[in-house]
């Protein structure tokens, strides 16, 4: 009886396990800010390995470009998730009294860098105030060089306008341009064969998170597993994207991005590798994705000093810690 009685039960337990695992998938869209890449490796990744669907998602990654309006879309509902920059837009959102909120910080660095060319009086941080010719996006002067005024002294007379092309820098040994250390690095060295010098923002006190997970604040109000369980897969993926193998991930980049080439995404990992971009302080103890109360105040104080907000936005409701900070994923982080 007792042999029967188990069996039964071990019956019952399988029956049990099989019906959850036939469960339908809960489909999730989650758009990002830019065309495919290997900055947003990690949730490719999710989904190729299918780390998502051990976590009951079907996801959908709905690439951003110039012609998208992918947090937007999110905002108004027509997006689950959406893939934010710096937390400048998380802050700008709470100021507009935009209902959306970040859940975590993939990036613990933004990947922004300045570029200046070798041996010409340019190459420490401090040089580069000596240049008459800093290209700059207007969107690169509305942010990151107010924070370059405030903090370092750099004059609005030195910008130059940047149309994201790298042929006046290359020309012009005398200019510093923006980039992405990620990316730009490796485009001009293709294309005019020299190293140039490489400021990465963070490391000099540009202490923003980046590549945020945002959603509306009624989705973390009504379904905070949802939430929880995007952010824990999507973690899990980007361990799996910078120490696994992240070669079916890469296909599905170069699926959604044609022109994307294997050299780009080599680089692009080596050098978040290299610069702690995803994976660095507070993240080797409470997990990728990770933010503190300590890391926002600081990194917003600055954005007050250089005439972004006022002291009085309760900047605070821009994101929520409740879904990070676990360590997730730590056990798939190499031992050195």
């Amino acid at each position: 009886m007792k042999l029967n009685a188990w069996i039964m039960g071990a019956l019952a337990a399988f029956l049990s396990g099989s019906a959850l695992a036939q469960q339908p998938l809960t489909e999730v869209t989650f758009g990002t800010n830019w065309i495919a890449q290997g900055e947003h490796g990690g949730y490719y990744q999710a989904v190729a390995d299918g780390t998502y669907e051990k976590y009951g998602l079907k996801v959908t990654i709905v690439p951003g470009g110039p012609r998208a309006s992918n947090r937007m879309l999110m905002t108004v509902g027509k997006l689950d998730f959406y893939m934010g920059g710096s937390m400048i837009q998380a802050f700008s959102a709470v100021e507009k009294d935009i209902p959306t909120i970040v859940v975590a910080a993939h990036f613990q660095k933004e990947p922004q860098v300045l570029l200046s060319h070798p041996g010409q009086g340019l190459d420490t941080f401090a040089d580069l105030k000596k240049s008459n010719d800093i290209l700059l996006s207007k969107d690169g002067v509305a942010t990151f060089f107010q924070w370059m005024k405030a903090e370092y002294g750099f004059k609005d007379e030195q910008v130059k306008p940047f149309g994201f092309n790298p042929a006046p820098f290359i020309a012009n040994k005398a200019s510093v341009q923006q980039g992405y250390v990620t990316s730009e690095p490796l485009t001009i060295e293709k294309a005019a064969g020299f190293k140039p010098n490489v400021f990465l923002l963070a490391d000099y006190g540009f202490s923003t998170y980046s590549t945020t997970v945002e959603t509306r604040r009624e989705v973390v109000e009504t379904n905070p597993d949802l939430v929880q369980r995007f952010v824990d897969a999507s973690t899990i993926g980007w361990y799996n994207y910078l120490y696994g193998d992240n070669t079916k991930a890469k296909e599905l980049i170069k699926r959604d991005n044609p022109e994307m080439t294997d050299e780009l995404l080599s680089f692009s990992q080596a050098k978040m590798k290299e610069y702690g971009i995803v994976d660095s302080g507070d993240t080797h103890q409470l997990g990728i994705g990770a933010m503190t109360d300590a890391r926002m105040k600081d990194f917003f104080d600055k954005m007050v000093k250089a005439g972004l907000f006022k002291a009085e936005l309760d900047y605070r409701k821009a994101y929520t810690l409740r879904f990070v900070n676990k360590g997730v994923g730590l056990e798939l982080r190499p031992r050195k």
